[in-house]
Parts: structure tokens; sequence; C-alpha cells
């Protein structure tokens, strides 16, 4: 059952991966979820083919099997029977169960290749290595299971395996999206968000200090720099998500300013939050940056100088990955920066400048 279950399966995701491919959605779902419904219909199949192939060439019907039971169960996968042959026949054939076998196994292998194509174009789903280590044990399974129970026929008595009939004791259930987040043309995944931020508002003669504009959620502008919400936090382009005890994501401005209209001189806490701008990569980690502030020329030599006083009391710091460094606010960079001949006698001005690396070298770059 685990080979229908599969095939199964993989039909599900092959239909989510259409879905989220049609224009009003792809839109707002980012590349590497259909990525991984693709993925997952490809691996999916693959196994159905590779548990097919295997009660196929590793079982047989023995004198004390229901025939009648296992003549149903293999009828059952197919809509029609390889070369038109009964069920029975097939069953008891050890040499056409090992020739259909071996096709399965074939497009189980092509099927598991093509999952890690798919998977290979993707950057964020090279990131999962759990994700691309069972990918490969998979495709190994299948190798290692076709190496056993190849010949020299091979090649001469050729056949391509049929699909699987597809079924599954379990139900399939839809559910809805969350509407709680926001609208998704706004709070996708595709944008990036800072945490929500409380900011006390107190009109001033009925004066909030600012407009709203948009429509679900609301976008602060028009903001008087002077008004006690910006001096409390608030910034121009932030959304406002809540006002009070009062979820606002999906909110119009007249809603939005009417909720405002009703706050007293005790004011109102009202959440925010900013869109982070995407486009800005991260800052390049090179000789002359550290803790996200560039070093002078003047603080390297300083170093520079301190180093070859204490010598010994120099540490050597192991090159971590881009992503240790990434959690890192204020590491020093991993370069290491050129030393000066300590066998040079005179003082630190005297002894020849070394070369840092530039910025605009990519070889300085981290």
């Amino acid at each position: 059952m685990c080979d229908i279950t599969s095939w199964q399966v993989s039909e599900m995701y092959d239909h989510v991966h259409q879905s989220m491919i049609q224009t009003p959605i792809k839109d707002n779902v980012p590349f590497f979820w259909s990525t991984m419904a693709q993925v997952k219909s490809s691996h999916y199949r693959s196994l159905a083919h590779y548990f097919t192939a295997t009660a196929l060439m590793d079982h047989e019907v023995n004198p004390s099997d229901d025939e009648d039971q296992q003549e149903k169960a293999f009828s059952q996968m197919y809509d029609a029977m390889p070369d038109a042959h009964p069920p029975l026949d097939i069953l008891k054939n050890t040499k056409e169960r090992q020739r259909i076998g071996k096709a399965h196994l074939r497009r189980a292998i092509l099927e598991h290749e093509e999952a890690l194509r798919i998977y290979s174009l993707c950057r964020e789903l090279r990131r999962l290595d759990i994700l691309g280590d069972i990918l490969q044990a998979t495709l190994k399974r299948s190798l290692a299971k076709f190496a056993l129970h190849e010949d020299e026929d091979e090649f001469t008595d050729y056949m391509e395996a049929p699909d699987i009939n597809s079924k599954t004791e379990q139900k399939a259930e839809m559910e809805v999206p969350g509407s709680t987040k926001g609208p998704l043309s706004v709070f996708s995944a595709k944008q990036r968000w800072t945490a929500p931020r409380t900011i006390r508002l107190r009109p001033e003669d009925r004066d909030i200090g600012f407009t709203l504009k948009g429509d679900g959620p609301v976008q602060i502008q028009s903001l008087d720099p002077l008004c006690p919400a910006a001096a409390d936090g608030l910034r121009e382009g932030d959304y406002l998500v809540g006002v009070g005890e009062v979820d606002c994501k999906w909110s119009s401005v007249t809603e939005v300013t009417r909720l405002l209209r009703d706050v007293d001189e005790s004011g109102v806490d009202i959440r925010v939050v900013s869109m982070m701008d995407t486009s800005q990569p991260l800052p390049p980690k090179s000789a002359t940056y550290c803790g996200g502030l560039p070093k002078t020329y003047s603080m390297i030599c300083l170093a520079f100088n301190d180093e070859d006083k204490n010598p010994k009391s120099r540490k050597v710091t192991k090159k971590m990955s881009f992503l240790s460094w990434g959690l890192k606010n204020k590491s020093a960079s991993t370069l290491s920066l050129p030393t000066a001949d300590h066998s040079a006698s005179g003082l630190p001005w005297q002894r020849p400048c070394p070369a840092f690396p530039s910025s605009y070298n990519d070889s300085a770059l981290y």
C-alpha cells in the first residue's frame, strides 16, 4: 500500500504546485514554496515506483497465500496490466516480475534525479541540508537496488514502467488559510517586517499628529516630527495594525479614523510595524569592516601597533561560516590582515606600510 499512497501524495503536491503557479497566486507566494511542492511531487512519485519495484522483485506468491487477494491488490495498481498479461500470471512469473520491477526502478531513479535537479535550482532550498541529504539517500538506495538486479540484457529487454493508480485510506481535508495575519498582498512571506511596536498616542487639541492612507492596512503619512507619537518612535510609512484591543490589519481608513477620533486626552496604545528594505544586501565583510561600522586606517594601524607590542597575546580566531558570522553583531573580520616583518628593526612608522585589501577587490570580500 506504500506505493499507491506515495503516488497519491505526489499527485496532491503536484496539484498544489499547479495552483501556486497560477497568475492570481504566484505573485504573492514565495518562489521556494512552489519549488518545494515540485520537489516533493517528484520525490514521492519516485518512492511510489521504488516501493512497487521492491514488492515485485523481492516477493513472490507462496502456496499458502490467498491468490485472489494478491491478484486483486496487484490489479488495482494499474489501469492496464503491462503487455496485457493477466495479473496472476505476472505474479507467478519471476522473470516477468523482475522485468517490470526494473522498469519501475528506472522510473524511480529518473524521478529522484529530477527532484535533486529542482532542489539545486532554488537557493533557499539549498540551505536545507537535511532535505538534500534525504534526496541523495533515496537516490543512492534506488541505484543500489538497481545494481543488484542489473544484467547484460537490460537494454534488449527494456520496457517503460506504467503509471501507478493513486489510492489512500487517509481523507484529504481542505484548510482555509488563516486571515488573522492580514491581507496576503501586504503581509506575505516576500516581505520582511519588524516586530510590532507599541506607541502611546496622545492627541493634542484633538490632533493626532499624522494622517492615514491606504486600505487594509492603513499607513502613516504626513507625520509631524514634533508630535508625541513621533517622539515615542512612530515613523513615516509605518503600517498601523492595532488600536487598543482592536486588530486593524483589515480595517479601512474610515474605520481606523473612527477609532482614533474617539480617543480621549489620556491616549491609547497603537501597534505599528515597519517594512524592512529587502533590496539592501548584507554588508560586505572585509578587512576594513567590523561590527557594522567601518574601520578607519588609523584604527587598523593602532591595532597593528598593539599586536606588535604583545605578539604572544595575539589570538588566532577560527574562521566561521557566513551564517555563524551573521549572528555575531560585533565580531571582527575573519580575514587575516597582512602582518609586518617582525625581524626588521626600528620604530613602527619606519616599517613598510602593509597593503590593505581594497573593498572593491573581490578577494577582499568575505
